[in-house]
């Protein structure tokens, strides 16, 4: 598990990489110095640590029962649901006593990271799709990510902006789909809170590579 150190450490080693690169970070007038993003970036993490511990509190019902897990990664802090907990076998429709923890979890998004953006990612284990009508897992497990940002948005009134979501399948797995623990923890959604420093890396190296044409 990573600490606030640890996820530091690695998007301040990310943003002293795309420094180095030439062209990324270039010192213009009216833009922030790189010590002034660095101070951006700290202030963003100790809002992930804190979102951190509000979302185990608010999901100590469904850690403790297996359900959900809170981590901070170095893509940011991901909360993972497994897909029973939210959806019926072979189902992208979200269940009904599924809106409550989805709930809990955008308490915290509207509030502690407000200004953060959301990615929402679907998963599935690796067992061909047989009976459910899904061309893949890949379409099943598209259409359950976006279940979960439409509910953010429609019911939670997330600000839509800050949301993607993207179906991965069964390319992604957790743990060994040999088994049936394992298949079990490679059926999640994973909603990632993602520090603003990444998008903006993007957004500046699009510019550069606008200007260069």
């Amino acid at each position: 598990m990573y600490n606030a150190k640890t996820i530091l450490t690695s998007f301040l080693i990310i943003f002293l990489s795309l420094a180095l690169s030439g062209c990324t970070l270039i010192f213009q007038k009216g833009r922030r110095t790189d010590v002034e993003k660095i101070t951006q970036l700290k202030t963003q993490l100790s809002e992930l640590e804190q979102a951190k511990k509000e979302l185990e509190d608010r999901l100590r019902s469904e850690i403790d029962g297996k359900q959900a897990r809170v981590d901070m990664t170095d893509r940011g802090l991901v909360v993972t649901f497994v897909s029973e907990v939210l959806f019926d076998s072979g189902k992208a429709k979200l269940r009904e006593d599924s809106l409550e923890k989805l709930a809990k979890v955008t308490g915290v998004l509207n509030t502690t990271v407000r200004d953060l953006n959301i990615g929402i990612e679907g998963h599935t284990d690796n067992v061909p799709i047989r009976h459910s009508g899904w061309k893949s897992n890949w379409e099943l497990s598209s259409a359950r990510a976006m279940s979960v940002l439409h509910y953010m948005i429609d019911d939670q009134d997330v600000e839509p902006a800050r949301l993607s979501g993207t179906g991965y399948g069964e390319y992604k797995p957790v743990a060994d789909n040999e088994t049936v623990e394992g298949r079990q923890k490679n059926r999640r959604v994973e909603i990632v809170i993602l520090p603003n420093v990444v998008k903006e890396a993007a957004q500046t190296s699009d510019s550069d590579a606008e200007n260069l044409k």
